[in-house]
Order: structure tokens, then C-alpha cells, then sequence
């Protein structure tokens, strides 16, 4: 009778222990959201990228070695107007993931306000091989003009971070900022009334050329790159930036009153998992 009772008891521990394991095993949900904040997760994916992929400092350093050779060789067959530089700022020479980072932690994407805090700061740190360019430049008489997009009030932090970390200043009128347009071509085109461009470097394709302007497309922006491409490398040196800039815009046509789940869902959705073969 004993031995009865304790298999009864012995199936029923183990009857009980299966419902439990049971219970943990839940089945698959059909409609649970396959993604939650993409685009705000990516912030610190791609920050995490820029703070330490050696690659990261590897491309940044290519693009200013490139800078210089093509730098000297503009020296070397100069004409008669002076020589001069059109850099941007942002991650084009200063690096803001810490920015990206800082936000992205608190469930938050870009917002002017909170970008304004930032610059005010005046703490964004120098990409490598940029510092040693700039002042190269400088040194050879070359005038360096910063083009930005960053707005007329944020100019005490910028100057600031500039003077932190040495980056010539030869004109406090030589850091142009945005007014009311955020084309850079007229900015551009007043540089060289005076001054035969050299260079022009930034991260962002409007750095370049009014040909990227007025919010195109990702298929014209794709067509004016393969029009422009022997510039690049030559008189265009472009910056990894894989935080934001308008390639991630043109993906949501420019449609800045997105909820982020619309913009996460766009995400989603327009990544491939196989090539498309033509």
C-alpha cells in the first residue's frame, strides 16, 4: 500500500511539474509589434560605432589624409585668387554621438531645444586627423571657412569648442551660420567671389552641391552622386555618418511630423534581407 501511494504521489509531482513548465512556455503572440523604437535604439548603435570602431578613426583619418594631398596639389597650381577651405562642423570635424547617446537614452530622437543645450556646451570632440589638417591649412595661408547649419545662437558655444581644442579661427566672420535658409549654396557662392574653393568637406551631401538641395529623393540623390562622383576624393571629402543627415530624411520624404512608430515601421519595412537582382 505504501509503495502504491508514493507512485501516486510521484505522478502527480510530476504531473504538476509539467503544468508548471507549461505555463513558462508560452506560445508565440501574432500580433505583437515586431520592432519598438528602432530608430531611437539605432542612435546608440550607430554612436556606439563612432566612439569605438577603430575603422571609425581609420576612415576619418583617410578622408583628411586625402584632404591634405589634394590640399598641396591646389597650392602647387594655384591661380590668382586666394585659397580657401568650406568645411561643415558637424561630425565633419567635431563628434556629437555623445549628444545622440544622451537622448536616445531617455527614449528621445532630436529636438532643437534640447540640441541648442548641447552646442551651448561647447564639449564635442575632434575626429581624428581633423585638428592636424585645419591648422596644415592654416599654416599654408589657406582660409578656412566654416559653413553651418547650426543657428546664429548657437555661436558663443561653437566658438567655444572651436578655441578648446586650438581649430584656427583667422576670422570670427569665417563661421557662417544658418539664417534662414539651410542650402548652403549662397553661403558657398559668397566665399567665392573672393577665394578659389580648394575643398570642400562635410558629412552630409548638401555640403557639396545645390544638386542635393530642395529634399530629393533617395533615386536623385543616388543619380546626382553618380554625376558628381569624380569629385569626391578630389575636390569633395566626405565623413562617415552613420547617426543621421538626410538620407535618413529622404526615406521618410522629408516628413518631419512622423510619430516615431510611423518612422520606425518605415524603417522596418524598406530594410532588405536579400539583394535585389537586376
Amino acid at each position: 500500500m505504501r509503495n502504491i501511494k508514493l507512485l501516486i504521489g510521484g505522478m502527480m509531482l510530476v504531473g504538476f511539474s509539467a503544468c508548471q513548465t507549461q505555463q513558462v512556455v508560452k506560445a508565440p503572440q501574432e500580433n505583437v509589434t515586431p520592432y519598438q523604437n528602432l530608430q531611437v535604439r539605432g542612435k546608440i548603435y550607430a554612436a556606439f560605432y563612432q566612439q569605438h570602431a577603430a575603422e571609425y578613426q581609420a576612415l576619418s583619418l583617410q578622408a583628411y589624409n586625402i584632404a591634405k594631398l589634394r590640399l598641396d596639389e591646389a597650392i602647387a597650381t594655384k591661380g590668382n585668387k586666394p585659397l580657401a577651405i568650406v568645411t561643415d562642423i558637424d561630425e565633419t570635424f567635431l563628434d556629437n554621438s555623445y549628444y545622440a547617446v544622451e537622448m536616445a537614452k531617455k527614449g528621445k530622437v532630436w529636438t532643437q531645444d534640447s540640441w541648442a543645450n548641447w552646442t551651448e556646451k561647447g564639449v564635442a570632440t575632434p575626429l581624428s586627423g581633423a585638428l592636424d589638417f585645419f591648422n596644415y591649412a592654416a599654416s599654408k595661408g589657406v582660409t578656412i571657412f566654416y559653413i553651418t547649419n547650426r543657428n546664429e545662437v548657437e555661436r558663443k558655444g561653437t566658438v567655444a569648442n572651436l578655441e578648446k581644442y586650438n581649430f584656427p579661427i583667422q576670422n570670427s566672420n569665417n563661421i557662417i551660420f544658418r539664417t534662414a535658409e539651410s542650402s548652403k549654396e549662397n553661403r558657398r557662392l559668397n566665399v567665392s567671389k573672393d577665394y578659389e574653393i580648394a575643398l570642400l568637406l562635410g558629412d552630409s551631401l548638401t555640403d557639396f552641391s545645390s544638386a542635393f538641395d530642395n529634399h530629393k529623393s533617395e533615386k536623385e540623390r543616388a543619380e546626382a552622386v553618380k554625376k558628381l562622383g569624380t569629385e569626391f576624393g578630389k575636390k569633395f571629402i566626405i565623413l562617415p555618418n552613420v547617426g543621421y543627415g538626410d538620407w535618413e530624411s529622404a526615406v521618410f520624404d522629408y516628413k518631419y511630423d512622423l510619430t516615431q512608430e510611423q518612422r520606425d515601421s518605415i524603417l522596418y519595412e524598406v530594410t532588405k534581407e536579400m539583394p535585389t537582382i537586376k
